[in-house]
């Protein structure tokens, strides 16, 4: 079987669960910049989240799998779950780049309202160095650039980023439905495991 080839997206996040805004976002971000994978990362213990419970890594990680099956594009990796202590950007893309080899660029997909934190990021710089990054948003939100200097920094809208995790959680709490905004296999899986029964 031959090596692959070509662009790199890394798309991280909670996926606390997973949703149908982030499969679009991936799918339309891969198709602008000609990216030839991209690999869903689920964080272990997001620093930026530490004043709420996330879901135990196993079923956000399962949920990301189950979400991502059918694309061939898209693959999932486990960096950030493996590796003890918080998640920070520039580890999850110092362990994707050993793992991809040093000829593949990266490209690092996040929100843009966190791209616009990027200075707060633990060695910016060296994130700035290991990967192009682009910024995803819901439309009506403004885009603005990050204020750095000499980075490939992109900046698009996705239609589907209407769709929000804490607005999945809060349905399933109300015992509303969530057919429709994350994939068939991922209602599945919250309705077998009970996941979010609990949360407000």
């Amino acid at each position: 079987m031959p090596a692959a080839t070509g662009a790199v997206g890394v798309m991280g996040g909670t996926f606390d669960p997973i949703h149908l805004g982030h499969l679009v976002a991936a799918s339309e971000v891969a198709h602008r910049f000609g990216l030839s994978e991209v690999c869903f990362v689920p964080t272990g213990q997001p620093w930026q989240k530490s004043d709420r419970k996330v879901s135990d890594a196993v079923h956000r990680h399962a949920m990301t799998l189950i979400a991502t099956a059918s694309d061939p594009r898209f693959t999932v990796s486990t960096v950030d779950i493996d590796r003890p202590g918080p998640t920070y950007t520039v580890d999850t893309l110092r362990d994707l780049r050993a793992t991809v080899g040093p000829d593949r660029p990266l490209a690092f997909i996040t929100g843009a309202d966190a791209l616009n934190q990027i200075l707060t990021w633990r060695d910016h710089d060296e994130v700035l160095r290991l990967a192009r990054l682009i910024g995803v948003s819901r439309p009506g939100h403004r885009l603005t650039p990050p204020p750095v200097d000499g980075a490939s920094v992109s900046l698009i809208e996705i239609p589907a980023l209407a769709i929000s995790s804490s607005d999945i959680r809060a349905r399933v709490a109300d015992g509303r439905p969530i057919r429709y905004l994350v994939p068939d296999g991922v209602d599945h899986y919250i309705a077998k495991t009970g996941l979010y029964r609990d949360d407000v």
